[in-house]
């Protein structure tokens, strides 16, 4: 923002320091209009269909450009732009059903068991791990005999590791 007030232009900083031009413009804008404390970091705003209507309603109709729209709601220019592209190509309805981002709920590891497990449980388990763990290295073991096979087949010595 300094380079600015001293009458660089957003081009020069953004070929200098590769900062995408129509996001350094709008940090130029919010500082210009709010100050210093409006470029910290904030968490991202979470957007539900009506707000997303009304960002997209004031663009259509109000010929709102997707830099004051960034500047008044707080949502990336990218953003609003890919909510314009949707709303523009199916309607509304390709708003309302924008699918949340992530892995979803329940899908992590599953959660460990509060309680002990008796010893015939934990035995069971144990059993369960050592015949997945024989089952992996009999594949593994099958094939390393594949690949030697081959070997032999075109001439070739296997190795001894």
């Amino acid at each position: 923002m300094h380079l600015l007030e001293d009458g660089r232009s957003i081009i020069s900083i953004h070929k200098e320091y590769g900062i995408d031009h129509n996001q350094l413009w709008v940090l130029w804008q919010k500082y210009q209009e709010l100050g210093p404390s409006s470029l910290k970091k904030t968490g991202h705003i979470k957007t539900d269909f009506a707000l997303r209507r009304k960002i997209v309603l004031d663009i259509e109709e109000k010929r709102l450009s997707l830099r004051a729209a960034s500047l008044k709601y707080g949502a990336s220019p990218r953003r609003i732009c890919t909510w314009l592209k949707l709303y523009r190509q199916h309607g509304w309805a390709a708003l309302e059903s924008i699918k949340k981002r992530g892995r979803p709920p329940g899908m992590g590891r599953p959660r460990k068991k509060s309680k002990p497990l008796t010893e015939l449980e934990r035995l069971r388990k144990e059993n369960q791990e050592l015949k997945t763990e024989n089952a992996l290295l009999k594949k593994v073991r099958a094939l390393v005999e594949e690949r030697n096979a081959r070997l032999r087949a075109i001439g070739q010595e296997p190795s001894k590791n």
